[in-house]
């Protein structure tokens, strides 16, 4: 998994605890950890699939469009990690059988791997993250 997952759900996050305020870039940014540039890239994309608004200039920023109630893990981990957990294999050996034949059957179990792992993210939404995250205070 990469860390746009991280970044997304944390900016998602973020985001759902200011309801009726928009959240600039640096300030994101600076709560991840992160340099603007990079949480742009992953706000971008959150935008692009129409999980935030953003708004220019003076007062502007970013602010979330959804429900955090329905935006799941699955979906944020569907658009920023998909894909991400299946191993590299180095250059296959067709006159081997473990060689010919490993990268297709460690694809197959990680794809399986993955599914599962997307059942279970998807019973979580951000308004869960947003709770647990006010409990830890």
């Amino acid at each position: 998994m990469n860390s746009d997952f991280t970044l997304a759900v944390h900016s998602l996050t973020l985001l759902a605890t200011l309801p009726d305020r928009m959240s600039s870039s640096d300030a994101i940014a600076a709560s991840a950890s992160v340099h603007p540039v990079r949480i742009r890239k992953v706000l971008s994309l959150l935008r692009k699939h129409g999980f935030i608004e953003s708004k220019e200039g003076t007062g502007g920023g970013f602010i979330f469009s959804s429900n955090p109630k329905v935006v799941t893990l699955r979906e944020i981990y569907q658009l920023t990690s998909e894909g991400t957990l299946q191993p590299k294999c180095p250059q296959v050996n067709d006159s081997c059988v473990v060689g010919s034949n490993l990268e297709n059957v460690l694809y197959s179990i990680f794809t399986d791997g993955e599914e599962h792992l997307g059942q279970f993210l998807g019973q979580y939404s951000i308004e869960d993250v947003v709770n647990s995250v006010k409990q830890k205070q």
